[in-house]
């Protein structure tokens, strides 16, 4: 339990970082940066997958496709969105996924929802609406797109959560980098070489991705997710000190009050789905 923790807190950490690079590499293209991010982590696994003989290809190819595909366009837009409104409401808006993967899963896979937890998802709904009506850095195109990027996040978890133990985690992983690679490949025109110090920020994003994904699914396979999902909300308070300290971003009052609103609706629904 103890290690599926401090695993997770590796993990929100290592996220952290990696939406500060892409937030530092905001003169790139979002699209090519997230073939920085899926191909620093595609040399890594793919490799190790054809060496350990893990299926490249899979068995449910069309789930398995439709979950790359949404992923990649999720971070596109995320990583867009990073670059034009400060870093912790971009976080913020986008732990609004759950709301999506519980609205999606109660349709597609006809699991039950409580009452409370759909007040709960109100709740973070409101609280995200909060955020766009009292803070003016968040423009309506932003404020779109990244509720866009939580919808396709939501629909992730649902196919994730479908494909269960049917396929392993690696050959589900892969996907999402082989559609973003690809995926990437098509906006190659609007790329530009990186100079300088922009090699590191580049190499980092990648590395630090597969860190994060790594220990990410190390401490839900350690720990029960009820215990350890509320600590990747340590990921906002670590962009709200860099956003902070970085790029001097300050907040008002209202725009907190919308973000602990989100935080508190999506704690408050796992706390249900607890007790069920």
């Amino acid at each position: 339990m103890t290690k599926g923790i401090i695993y997770m807190l590796i993990a929100t950490f290592a996220f952290a970082w990696m939406n500060l690079m892409a937030k530092y590499l905001q003169d790139f293209h979002p699209i090519q940066v997230v073939f920085f991010r899926a191909f620093g982590t595609f040399v890594f696994i793919f490799p190790y997958m054809v060496v350990k003989k893990i299926p490249i290809i899979g068995k449910n190819v069309f789930w398995l496709s439709a979950r790359g595909f949404l992923s990649f366009v999720s971070l596109a837009l995320f990583f867009k969105v990073v670059q034009d409104i400060p870093l912790g409401s971009a976080v913020a808006l986008r732990y609004t996924a759950p709301i999506f993967s519980v609205v999606l899963a109660f349709f597609f896979l006809k699991e039950k929802v409580k009452f409370w937890q759909w007040i709960s998802l109100i709740i973070a709904l409101g609280g995200a609406f909060i955020m766009k009506g009292v803070d003016f850095r968040i423009d309506t195109a932003s404020f779109i797109f990244i509720m866009l990027s939580s919808l396709f996040v939501g629909g992730v978890f649902v196919i994730i959560r479908y494909l269960g133990s049917k396929e392993h985690y690696l050959t589900i992983i892969n996907y999402f980098m082989v559609f973003s690679i690809v995926g990437s490949l098509l906006f190659v025109s609007k790329w530009r070489m990186p100079v300088g110090e922009e090699w590191l920020w580049i190499s980092l994003i990648g590395t630090l991705g597969l860190v994060g994904q790594v220990f990410l699914t190390k401490s839900f396979q350690l720990a029960e997710a009820s215990t350890v999902a509320p600590i990747k909300y340590m990921e906002l308070v670590y962009a709200l000190l860099f956003g902070f300290f970085l790029f001097n971003e300050m907040y008002g009052l209202w725009p907190i009050v919308g973000m602990l609103l989100v935080v508190f609706g999506m704690l408050l629904n796992i706390i249900i789905k607890r007790r069920h």
